[in-house]
């Protein structure tokens, strides 16, 4: 078998179409522009899909490269990403796909996003400096720990520069449509209202 050939092909399938069907309205939320409707049906959708992760890592731990292909993997996180009403969920998710980045079968920079999302909806400081809203002033940044050493960490994850990031970030978001897969700093999905 080799590595372009998952080992649950059936598997890939799924969560690439789960995290397909939510990309449009993932796009359009991080512009802010969904109405209190679509945002509840968003946060039903999100809740749904992070049940259905969570069955597979409970009997799959977390779907990598080897088990459902990178595609697959990538889909994953972004499922785990998008559920931010459920903060055990994320950390859990998180402590499996560094497991999966330490042997190889995941980015470690996916973990570095997810694990900066659940500190996040967690009420801390992030680490790597991935997460940021959207207010009327425009982008900022969520709270970092030590941001004196935030180059340093970003660059461990293979992270670009946090400055990198933000512009990538901000012309992701001046252009209509949905993301792009290989897209590295995620927008905190809870914006609406964000002050």
């Amino acid at each position: 078998m080799t590595a372009a050939q998952p080992l649950r092909p059936d598997l890939a399938r799924e969560l690439i179409a789960l995290a397909d069907q939510s990309a449009p309205r993932w796009s359009r939320q991080a512009r802010n522009e969904l109405d209190a409707v679509h945002l509840g049906q968003g946060r039903h959708a999100d809740h749904a899909n992070a049940k259905r992760l969570s069955r597979i890592l409970a009997e799959e731990n977390w779907p990598g490269h080897r088990l459902v292909g990178a595609d697959a993997a990538h889909a994953a996180w972004q499922i785990a990403l998008h559920a931010d009403d459920q903060p055990d969920f994320q950390r859990t998710a998180a402590r499996l796909l560094h497991r999966a980045a330490q042997q190889g079968d995941a980015p470690l920079k996916h973990w570095a996003h997810l694990h900066d999302r659940s500190l996040i909806n967690s009420g801390q400081p992030q680490e790597f400096g991935t997460q940021y809203r959207l207010t009327r002033d425009g982008l900022r940044a969520c709270p970092i720990r030590d941001p004196a050493s935030l180059t340093a960490r970003r660059e461990g994850a293979g992270l670009p520069s946090a400055v990198t990031a933000l512009s990538a970030l901000r012309e992701r978001l001046s252009t209509p449509g949905p993301r792009s897969p290989d897209s590295d700093t995620v927008l905190l999905a809870a914006l609406a209202g964000a002050a």
